[in-house]
């Protein structure tokens, strides 16, 4: 009998600590003007430490690199000569924009729609917070992909359902970006930490076992599957129950030309016409029939998808098609679909769906111009560099050994992933600091990098400078139009921090218990 009120006590004490997190962070300017603001100060505080002559080395290179200043002759012309190379090359954009069109086809031709109501229309609903959870946290074998595919589509997985499709929505972008280094699967990410790991290693002296693709394979697998019952758990017990008490609206909204939102009907009825059935078994066939061509492609042996050495790891053509791949599978089987049914019924009805597309994505097109500025001045400046060597320089000097240092670099990365978004470029900076570092402490190189997995994705949901936070808070707005950067720091911290806990406590058993982080890699330098 007492279990109700403490219940209740402790979800009310969780929905005023989140909604304080939430009123605060809606009080930082709209995101285009925040960006502009973090622009001009990176522009001053790049300027000023230009005029200082403020530079930095990486340890174990030659190489020293010069902060440079915005407000110079310099900065200003790189500036002026770069306004559109650095919208264009935004890197969300090349991967954003065309699965966008190809999504379009199959979201506006009622393939996804059909292909939810049809898989998860007699699924157990309370099952569904877990697919969500295991599809985001191995969705990173799609790399960037994953953030633009399945958010959306656990959104309407949740909504066949009878659940909240927000609560889908943001789970599925937590699963994928708080556990996005590690998956039940070796990735090309794998691949490209090892090869990082391996140049820093291959000067030192009793460096430990050689680093591989799947060095930390053991690892990866505890982790996601204790992430996906964590991501699962959060989804069910935490966020979809706050959405309800909050009244967030379950249906998209509109916002009319007098600024009234209006409620999208969205009736879904899990039993599917004959027509909608027929078009699902064509529009798989048509799938089949690309997955086995692509799969002819590649598998041969002379295949131009191979990189030199004829494999696909850590880099090939293959690894660079991903967002090729991921178009082809929406819009072949979404065409099909859409004849079939009639939904697509000419030609000039694809150019229109692949337009609704963009359109409604709209906001996130003028935010990119702004993103792509900020981001290009960050990396041009140097400051990202200078920021991983200090942070460095500061842990090195407080002198901690042992476990307590590992979490002191776990942090240190953490904080880092707030400001270097991109997990090779952070790895590549820390790598040629730490690994060293940590060898002479006698740690396996395999292990630090595992270390680094932690604070390479746990934050990773809670920055603004994350570029794919923008793309879905344009897809939260559709049915929360007021949401603000503050509404997702809110909705993404248990996850942060939950993931961060939990995914510690694996690191700490693996080390305790000195567990090989995969095979042939320990914890000791033997």
């Amino acid at each position: 009998m007492s279990s109700q009120p403490s219940l209740t006590r402790r979800s009310a004490l969780i929905d005023r600590f989140l909604g304080g997190i939430e009123r605060v962070g809606n009080k930082l300017p709209d995101p285009f003007m925040l960006f502009l603001l973090l622009f001009g100060i990176t522009a001053v505080a790049s300027t000023a430490m230009a005029w200082a002559n403020v530079t930095v080395q990486l340890p174990g290179t030659d190489e020293v690199t010069v902060v440079k200043g915005f407000f110079t002759a310099e900065g200003l012309t790189w500036f002026t000569q770069n306004i559109g190379v650095n919208y264009l090359g935004f890197p969300p954009l090349a991967t954003v924009l065309p699965i966008l069109l190809a999504v379009g086809v199959a979201e506006k031709s009622g393939l996804l729609a059909a292909l939810i109501r049809k898989t998860f229309g007699s699924a157990p609903r309370w099952s569904l917070p877990y697919a969500v959870a295991f599809v985001g946290v191995v969705g990173s074998i799609m790399s960037d992909a994953a953030f633009v595919v399945i958010p959306p589509l656990a959104a309407l997985v949740f909504k066949a359902a009878g659940r909240h499709p927000v609560a889908g929505l943001l789970g599925g972008f937590a699963a994928v970006g708080a556990g996005y280094s590690t998956s039940l699967f070796v990735t090309s990410l794998d691949a490209l930490f090892a090869g990082i790991t391996t140049s820093v290693t291959q000067n030192l002296p009793n460096a430990g076992s050689a680093v591989t693709p799947v060095s930390n394979y053991f690892f990866n697998v505890v982790s996601s599957l204790v992430l996906i019952a964590v991501a699962g758990f959060i989804i069910d017990k935490i966020l979809e129950p706050r959405l309800g008490r909050q009244g967030i609206a379950r249906q998209e909204i509109v916002v009319d030309d007098d600024d009234a939102a209006v409620l999208v009907p969205a009736a879904m009825n899990a039993r599917l016409t004959d027509a909608e059935n027929r078009g699902l078994f064509w529009s798989f066939v048509a799938g089949a029939v690309v997955a086995a061509v692509i799969l002819v492609g590649v598998l041969l042996p002379e295949s131009p998808w191979r990189n030199e050495d004829g494999e696909f790891l850590p880099r090939s053509p293959l690894l660079s098609s991903i967002v090729f791949i991921v178009f082809a599978m929406f819009v072949i089987p979404g065409l099909v679909y859409g004849k079939i049914t009639g939904t697509i019924a000419r030609g000039s009805d694809v150019p229109r769906v692949m337009g609704q597309a963009i359109k409604d994505m709209s906001g996130f097109l003028v935010l990119a111009f702004i993103l792509g500025q900020f981001i290009a001045l960050f990396n041009f400046s140097g400051i990202g560099s200078w920021l991983a060597v200090a942070g460095a320089s500061g842990l090195e000097s407080i002198g901690l050994t042992g476990f307590p240092a590992v979490v002191s670099f776990v942090l240190l990365a953490s904080l880092l992933n707030l400001f270097i978004i991109s997990g090779s470029a952070m790895w590549t900076l820390m790598a040629a600091v730490f690994v060293p570092l940590f060898v002479l402490l006698g740690y396996e190189p395999a292990f630090i990098q595992g270390a680094f997995r932690v604070g390479d994705s746990a934050t990773q949901v809670l920055t603004p400078l994350n570029p794919y936070m923008i793309v879905l808070l344009t897809m939260l707005r559709k049915y929360e139009p007021r949401a603000g950067l503050g509404t997702m720091i809110a909705r993404m911290l248990p996850f942060a921090v939950t993931f961060w806990l939990a995914w510690v406590g694996v690191l700490s058993v693996f080390y305790f218990f000195d567990l090989p982080m995969g095979p042939g890699n320990g914890i000791l330098i033997p």
